[in-house]
């Protein structure tokens, strides 16, 4: 030992590590690996952290695990009608078995991304082949994205990969069919207006004849209360005109010739034939007819 060169512990050491380096692998949590050994998978599923392998006779090979996007390129599809939509979108997904995942796409991402997106597409042509423009640009986007997961998962499953969700991003339409769309939407929106201005015409229309009615009513009665009020006061006239007269019939009369003269000699230009004895100036005489 004493005449060990130290080369020679070096070289040992060297490969110590080497063998001790070749037997170790560590898995980080945002990662997924499979274990071969002499190009047979023998292992998948590790856990994050340490492991032991057999050194030069296995070996292993790490895919990433976070998730992944594909952003795929506009599609055209056709609609119940026969019509053209173009959509756009994208798809989250991540590996979900490693193992799986390599012995469908022999762990080439590229390859994983094409079957996918071949996968997401027969299921979009399916989901609006069903649908018309309408249903499909308007209220039933979420529906198509939720049957659409639903119908992938056992083909994407296949691969090995879970799909976390799927987005549209757009649905267009080809001119052509965009302006016959937008005519009859305005068609339908026209239809609605003029419905609904009718309707408010018909209510104007009531409620001016009620209006018009309480008008009516509400003159009639107050007319009525008016009448009423004048008969009254013309009553109480008539009393207090009658007790005056019974009280001194002669002051009454007198009385009543000034309301006469007043009234007949109002404009200062008014002419009366009369004879002098005439019961009209009986007060003019000094009470004598």
């Amino acid at each position: 030992m004493r005449n060990t060169s130290p080369m020679v512990i070096a070289m040992a050491a060297i490969a110590v590590l080497f063998v001790v380096s070749n037997s170790l692998f560590i898995v980080d949590q945002r990662e997924r690996a499979v274990l071969f050994q002499v190009g047979q998978l023998k292992g998948a599923g590790f856990a994050p952290g340490l492991h032991v392998k057999i050194p030069f006779f296995q070996t292993v090979r790490k895919f990433d695990g976070r998730i992944l996007t594909l952003d795929n390129q506009t599609e055209n599809f056709l609609t119940s009608e026969k019509k053209n939509v173009e959509v756009d979108f994208f798809v989250k997904w991540r590996i979900a078995d490693a193992a799986v995942y390599y012995r469908a796409t022999g762990g080439q991402e590229l390859v994983a991304l094409d079957r996918l997106a071949a996968i997401v597409n027969r299921g979009l042509r399916d989901e609006f082949g069903s649908r018309t423009i309408q249903q499909a640009v308007s209220d039933e986007r979420d529906a198509i994205m939720e049957e659409l997961e639903a119908k992938i998962e056992p083909n994407v499953a296949e691969l090995g990969i879970e799909v976390v969700d799927v987005r549209l991003k757009a649905i267009n339409l080809p001119q052509s069919v965009s302006e016959s769309v937008y005519d009859r939407m305005r068609a339908e929106r026209a239809r609605v207006a003029s419905d609904l201005r009718a309707r408010g015409a018909e209510e104007a229309e009531k409620i001016r004849a009620e209006a018009d009615r309480l008008a009516q009513v509400t003159l009639a009665n107050a007319y009525k209360t008016a009448e009423e009020l004048r008969g009254e006061g013309d009553a109480k006239a008539a009393e207090i005109y009658a007790k005056a007269y019974s009280q001194d019939a002669e002051f009454y009369s007198f009385y009543r010739s000034l309301n006469v003269y007043r009234s007949s000699f109002a404009e200062g230009r008014d002419v009366l034939v009369l004879e002098p004895d005439s019961a009209f100036f009986k007060h003019f005489h000094g009470g004598a007819p």
